[in-house]
Parts: structure tokens; sequence; C-alpha cells
């Protein structure tokens, strides 16, 4: 199958980690792909099989000037339409919002099947008003709407005949570390991880930390992760007086050595798309308690068996449920030998099969052929 694929950027993302694998499994198995970004080369973060077909249109630059905004749009659907007629793709899949309105308005009259996918929790996070517009618009268009949880399925399907919604989940990678390994170098630290911004709600979780703190005098607390927050949560810390026990790190590339040290991993975010640091620890065998925020972590976490989910946003209620599991080891270790569950529960074969069934049935939809198109 010839797959063309487009997506803002490859830059250090969820959606941009799920594209490469994505990608890359594809070529593995003899698919032919086009990976297509409106970001420069340089951004990328991931790294792509050589088989796979690398197209950077360089548009990716946001312009304050609505004349240029506008201007540059034009240029994205023009260099896309000729990206797609140029790969003469079997489906063309493009992932996240501002990206699929654009790919669907280069694909008209192409005869080309498009899979779009949302990446992010849609009630929460608005795309802006002339995206969301432009939704309502053009995705009945596509031949699939693809998203990560039911709850976002549900606001999907009021958008788009209900058989075209499809939901599947992230892909875990397996460690590369043999998990009995990590068990000796566990240490008393609970680990975070993403972007420094209020969505991810690291200020509500240096709060319930550091009632923590005053039950658990041998904890820290480490963050992962860059962004515009930085400053005030290193205030934070400070006010609340726990400085010398927390940890604010930069974003790493391979975090799995992170995973491999601490002693209990926190999800504080006030919303998800569906977190694949989330997947990530609890493949590593990390114990794990997580805001059932929407969406994505109840679909991950079985609560009490491989996870502790606690109310969404409630400061208190975290801090209660992460003193116990810092005082109690046992149940830190129930947890975390039925989170490696995961690894199978979302493997990437998995998860990959099912993207393909998405994927042939929106080619043997019946459609014209291809036209010529001077752009």
């Amino acid at each position: 199958m010839r797959i063309t694929f487009v997506i803002p950027s490859l830059a250090a993302g969820g959606a941009e980690r799920v594209a490469s694998s994505l990608v890359n499994y594809w070529s593995s198995v003899g698919d032919e792909v086009t990976l297509a970004t409106l970001d420069f080369e340089e951004a990328d973060f991931y790294s792509l099989s050589p088989s796979v077909e690398r197209v950077a249109l360089g548009l990716g630059e946001v312009s304050s000037n609505g004349f240029l905004r506008i201007s540059k749009n034009f240029r994205r659907v023009r260099q896309l339409r000729r990206v797609i007629r140029q790969s003469r793709p079997d489906v063309v899949i493009s992932f996240l919002a501002y990206t699929n309105v654009l790919v669907l308005t280069a694909a008209l009259g192409l005869g080309v099947p498009v899979v779009v996918s949302e990446r992010t929790n849609t009630i929460q996070g608005r795309a802006g008003s002339a995206v969301d517009l432009l939704r309502h618009v053009l995705y009945p268009r596509a031949d699939a709407v693809v998203v990560q949880t039911e709850a976002v399925a549900e606001w999907a399907r009021r958008l788009v005949k209900a058989a075209a919604v499809r939901v599947i989940p992230n892909p875990v990678h397996p460690p590369k570390t043999e998990l009995h390994s990590f068990q000796d170098e566990r240490n008393l630290t609970v680990l975070a991880m993403g972007r420094l911004v209020p969505v991810k709600g690291f200020d509500v979780l240096l709060q319930a930390f550091a009632r923590c703190a005053r039950l658990h005098h041998d904890w820290t607390l480490r963050i992962v992760g860059d962004g515009p927050e930085r400053g005030r949560l290193e205030a934070l810390s400070d006010k609340l007086g726990i400085a010398t026990r927390v940890r604010l790190d930069p974003f790493l590339k391979e975090p799995e050595a992170a995973f491999k040290s601490a002693g209990l991993f926190a999800l504080s975010s006030r919303y998800e798309g569906f977190p694949n640091v989330l997947l990530e620890a609890m493949a590593c065998g990390l114990p794990v308690i997580s805001f059932d925020c929407p969406n994505g972590p109840k679909e991950i976490i079985r609560d009490g068996l491989d996870g502790v989910l606690v109310p969404a946003n409630n400061e208190e209620v975290l801090a209660e449920r992460m003193a116990r599991l810092m005082g109690a080891e046992d149940e830190r270790k129930r947890l975390a030998a039925s989170a490696i569950q995961v690894t199978e529960r979302f493997s990437l074969t998995k998860v990959a099969a099912m993207w393909q069934e998405v994927l042939d049935e929106a080619v043997r939809q019946p459609r014209g052929l291809m036209i010529a198109d001077r752009n």
C-alpha cells in the first residue's frame, strides 16, 4: 500500500512520536510511505527509516498578520496538493486538526481517500474558531475520523456519520532494558514528565507533594520537561518550602533511564488526549497515580489493578493517595507487576493492525479517478 502521512512537524511531542512509530512500522512491513510536514526537516526530533520518503514544506511558521496568514495557508494547500499528486498514494493520513482541514482541502477532487485523526481532547482544547468551523464543513468529506478515546468519539459523531468514527489508542514501545534490572535501581522519587504548561497541572502536583513531603522525608519530586511555566513552578516550589526536594530537568529524548530510577509516577494533567508518558511509565514497570482527567487515563489505568486514579484536579485526594503509596512498598510492587501488561494491551503491532483495518476500508470505498491538476 502507498501511504502519504501529513503532520505539522516531527518535533518532540506525543502525536509526533506516534506518527513516526506508525510510519516506520509500515515501512518495515513493505508499504511505500511518504511523510510530509509543514515544518522544516531541521525541526525533526524523531528518526525515520531510510525507506520513508521525507518531504518538508518549510511552511510551518505562524504569521500574526492576517493577510500573510491567509496567503501562507493557500501556499500550504497548494504544496500539499502537489505532494499528494506526486506521491500518488492509495490513502492519505493526516494528524491534528489544523493540518486535517488543510489536507482535506488539498485533496478535493483528487479521488484519493483521506483519513484524519484528532490527537487532543477536543472537548477541552479548542483548535480555534476558524478551524472549528472548517471541521464541521470538511470532516464529513473524510473517509474516516480516528480518535483516541470514546469520549472524543462521541464529539466526532456529532460532526460525521457514526460509522466513519474509529477509536484507536496510542501504541507503546516495550523498554529496551530487561525489567528485572529496573527493580534494583528504584529510588524514592516521584517522577512526572511533560511540557511545562498549565494544562499539565504541575502546580497542583507541587502542592500535593508539599503535603506528602511532611510525612515522607526521604522522597523527592522530579519533573522532566521544557516550557514557559518553568520559572513559575520554581517559584512555587520555593514558596512551598520544598525547593531542595524538587528537580526540574529538561526534556529527555530517551526517558527510559528516568523511568528506570523512579519509585512512583504521577500524572497531574487537567486534561489529556491520550498520554503516551503514562503508557511508557507503566511499560517500564512503574507504579502510577493519575488524575482521572478527560480524557485518556481511565482508558489506560485499570484502577486498583495496575495504577491509581484520583478525582481530576483534586489536590487533597492526590496528596492522600500519593502519600499512601509512598509508604507502601509492597503495594507499589503489586501495581507495577500488572502495569507492564500495557506492552501487550497497547502494542505497536496491535495498534497498527487497527489502523490497517481503517485504511483498507477507506481504500475499498468507490470513488472517481484522480484528476489532472496544474497545481
